[in-house]
């Protein structure tokens, strides 16, 4: 390891319970009491505060489990717009510090602090000051881990919740990782972890001690090399800044099983509309349109379309997801789930758009929705099964 990968400082910061503090902010009686996100008799539990999670309560759980194991916990719907919006000030607090902030999800970040430090002082300065910011601008708190690779300071931030510090420096590194389960590692799921125990292999001090060739015969030349990496500490990825989104969508669980086409629709529409202000929001364009369906029995099933040019107004995009689904022709089927999902996105409006009176009088029609709804709150404002914007005549 040379010397400039050495003085590397990297920061993972985990916000607590985010989506649960994101609510107790907003409504502070219920600060004290176990919060739940995630509601409809057969919704799945999407976060938990941790007055929640002592009686057992945990993400993706269904929500009749969390009620019957904590029946007085207060169950609330999640609210992705705001937790968007939380999460975007945090961003920025961490872009103040560093233009390399590497956004892994809404709650979390890799931060490289290493050119920081002439700023803002060493690492453990610089984590004190983003939990300081943080609690004191968004009200919520955040779990910070402090090391020189992406992956121990992950495992860190896991040690040190909720609202704490660890900082693992070199010296200690194998005396922190090697006594930990395998599953601790860095991509070590259910399966690869009873390949591990098959072999006798219970902690990362296991793998590290076992010949690499070995971990390459049992588990592939690419897994069996990175373990063994990672047993001994060895990550030596960069923090690479903010990547454009891949993918954008909604999807939502009914509280009942839909049959009928034209309720299913309805639904579809409605998780365009919301698709499809996210996309605006960002200033995004989609040319794949993907719809979702999880029937009754749990089985499940996508569908696609990649149109020629990239949309982002309700109407031309609620087509495709209308003409995917009726092309399953699977009318009468019970229905618990359906999705929206939009990939190969781009920014800034296409060229042929710009000369589409059509599509301009639908993306105004959008943009005036968009504006009614920031201003008046969502669902102030909704199309009536998408009229046309341009003085009543509707295209086909």
């Amino acid at each position: 390891m040379n010397d400039v990968e050495q003085l590397a400082t990297i920061l993972h910061v985990d916000m607590d319970a985010f989506y649960a503090s994101v609510a107790e902010k907003d409504n502070p009686k219920l600060k004290g009491k176990a919060v739940v996100v995630g509601a409809g008799r057969r919704g799945v539990v999407s976060a938990a505060n941790y007055e929640a999670r002592k009686f057992g309560i945990r993400a993706a759980m269904p929500v009749y489990k969390a009620k019957a194991l904590a029946p007085h916990a207060i169950f609330i719907s999640p609210d992705m717009a705001r937790y968007e919006e939380v999460s975007r000030s945090v961003m920025s607090i961490f872009h103040d510090i560093t233009p390399l902030v590497e956004p892994i999800s809404l709650d979390e970040a890799f931060l490289d602090v290493t050119g920081s430090q002439k700023l803002f002082g060493t690492g453990r300065e610089i984590t004190a000051k983003i939990r300081e910011q943080v609690e004191k601008e968004e009200g919520i708190t955040c779990s910070v881990g402090l090391a020189q690779s992406k992956f121990i300071a992950k495992l860190a931030s896991q040690h040190c919740k909720p609202n704490g510090m660890l900082e693992i420096k070199p010296d200690r590194i194998l005396e922190f990782l090697h006594p930990l389960p395998v599953r601790a590692i860095w991509g070590v799921g259910p399966k690869t972890a009873e390949s591990l125990e098959r072999l006798g292999l219970h902690t990362v001090s296991d793998i590290a001690h076992t010949p690499r060739a070995t971990l390459i015969r049992a588990l592939g030349e690419s897994t069996g090399a990175s373990l063994y990496e990672l047993a001994w500490g060895r990550d030596y990825r960069d923090v690479i800044p903010d990547e454009p989104e891949k993918s954008i969508g909604n999807e939502e669980t009914f509280s009942e099983d839909l049959d009928n086409p034209e309720e299913i629709l309805r639904e579809f529409l409605r998780m365009t509309e919301k698709a499809t202000a996210r996309l605006r929001e960002r200033s995004l364009f989609a040319k794949t349109i993907s719809i979702k369906i999880k029937f009754a029995d749990f089985s499940s099933l996508t569908r696609s379309k990649t149109v020629p040019i990239a949309i982002d107004n309700t109407h031309d995009t609620y087509e495709v997801v209308k003409a995917l689904y009726l092309a399953l022709r699977n009318e009468g089927a019970r229905i618990r789930l359906v999705g929206v999902s939009f990939s190969h996105l781009q920014e800034g409006a296409p060229v042929q758009l710009e000369l589409g009176a059509r599509e301009r009088g639908w993306r105004e029609a959008d943009t005036a929705i968009d504006r009614a709804q920031a201003r008046f709150g969502r669902g102030s404002v909704r199309p009536g099964r998408l009229i046309s914007p341009e003085s009543g005549s509707e295209e086909d």
